[in-house]
């Protein structure tokens, strides 16, 4: 995924056929070791194809791609509400060990 973010990049800056060497560049000099194995393969594959019409082509392949999500919300939500009500009650306790806590360090209470 590296090597293709900077091989989008270069193509991007203008360089339509970015080379080994030039994607090599770019991860370097964000601190990142480009895997030569994984670079030739990216090349050969994008070799002789035009960046846009390739992002044009998976831009089309992802809108038929279903999203779905729809189904499982009703269930998330009361597995997080149900969730929500028990770190309440736990909460409410945390607040009055706290609460009765402060009183014994002291000695005294505020308001005594």
């Amino acid at each position: 995924m590296k090597h293709l973010a900077a091989y989008l990049l270069l193509g991007l800056a203008g360089n339509t056929s970015p080379s080994a060497s030039d994607i090599k560049n770019v991860l370097e000099s964000v601190g990142i070791d480009a895997d030569e194995e994984r670079l030739e393969k990216l090349l050969s594959e994008l070799e002789g194809k035009d960046i846009q019409e390739l992002i044009a082509e998976g831009s089309t392949k992802l809108a038929s791609v279903p999203s779905g999500g729809a189904g499982g919300a009703p269930a998330a939500g009361g597995a997080a509400a149900a969730g929500g009500a028990a770190a309440a009650e736990e909460k409410a306790e945390e607040k009055e060990e706290e609460k009765e806590e402060s009183d014994e360090d002291m000695g005294f209470g505020l308001f005594d």
